[in-house]
């Protein structure tokens, strides 16, 4: 995937705030939890069909470092590992090589915005600037509690310095005392600061929201902004990216899709390390989205240990021994 592909959807505009649409919203928690088990419980890739599907999991991911000793350094190890994010020796072993035009690599990387300038200029160097996005977080990451004109201008930092996607948090404090109309409005004005070139992924922090019933509310809030991705978490929330949020979003998702004819993306992030983690999320997008969803224009995964353990996966299932933990790192 890259930003040239990402043009050839039609991405979602928004639309008028429709209050009438939220106060219709009713999650049932039982039937909920009951279809997370049905989908855990469905996952049962072998071989050769498990192998296929991890490799499709790795074009899926927003590759990500956003730490407080973040450097130049550990950006750069970042971009190179997303251009060739599976061992060449392991991958040959797969039947599978990085000739010019592999479409094996990551779907994005994902910085603060301190760090987009590294970044580029990385995958300048390396040939991807092109291939692989540049996703910066922004408006106050992760808690979104800074002043809006703050906000805003950190968003128009991040895309002067190259980041064609955006990460933005929403101020989960709007939800919790139901000023939709505010919420609305703000978010209207980060896909504004975005720019035509930037698309925007709407954090929730689901895990804060407090109920399922204002994560759907939320979803729908952030689609009617004009958000092209809605995204669970900061990864630093308490409570993540759990298969209710995502079965609750992709509803949103499916029927903002049917009512006003755009298609958004889901980006389920935190808390998802495991090879198991990842197949268990691009099976809930299948069953409940479809596959035109399973595909990095629509489908991402914010994560940053995600990748060793597929390689680990697919070292095992290539070998028949178990990697050590040192052999697929970073560096």
């Amino acid at each position: 995937m890259n930003y040239m592909s990402f043009n050839m959807l039609e991405r979602n505009p928004g639309c008028e705030l429709d209050l009438g649409w939220l106060n219709n919203v009713r999650i049932n928690l039982n039937a909920t939890n009951q279809k997370a088990k049905q989908i855990s419980s469905s996952v049962n890739l072998k071989n050769e069909f498990r192998a296929a599907w991890l490799l499709k999991a790795v074009t899926c991911i927003d590759l990500t470092t956003l730490g407080g000793d973040d450097t130049y350094g550990n950006v750069a190890r970042l971009c190179h590992k997303a251009c060739r994010p599976i061992a060449d020796d392991l991958l040959e072993k797969l039947g599978f090589s990085y000739e010019e035009n592999s479409p094996l690599r990551t779907a994005a990387i994902c910085v603060y915005p301190s760090r987009v300038e590294d970044a580029r200029k990385t995958l300048e160097k390396l040939g991807y600037y092109e291939k692989i996005n540049i996703a910066s977080v922004a408006t106050g990451f992760p808690s979104g509690q800074m002043p809006l004109k703050t906000r805003l201008e950190e968003i128009r930092f991040a895309v002067e310095k190259g980041a064609n996607e955006i990460d933005i948090v929403i101020d989960r404090s709007l939800v919790l005392t139901g000023k939709w109309e505010l919420l609305y409005q703000e978010i209207q004005q980060m896909k504004e600061a975005c720019g035509p070139n930037a698309h925007m992924k709407a954090i929730l922090a689901t895990g804060e929201l407090g109920t399922l019933d204002n994560v759907y509310k939320a979803s729908l809030i952030a689609m009617m902004a004009g958000s092209d991705f809605i995204k669970t978490s900061t990864g630093k929330e308490s409570v993540n990216a759990t298969l209710q949020f995502g079965i609750v979003m992709s509803r949103a998702i499916k029927e903002y899709h049917e009512k006003m004819g755009y298609k958004v993306g889901l980006k389920p992030a935190g808390g998802i390390r495991t090879s198991q983690d990842a197949l268990t999320w691009l099976t809930l997008v299948k069953k409940m989205l479809g596959d035109d969803w399973l595909n990095p224009d629509l489908f991402r995964f914010g994560a940053s240990g995600l990748l060793g353990d597929i390689e680990c996966n697919l070292y095992e299932y290539v070998t028949g021994k178990k990697a050590k933990p040192y052999e697929f790192t970073m560096g």
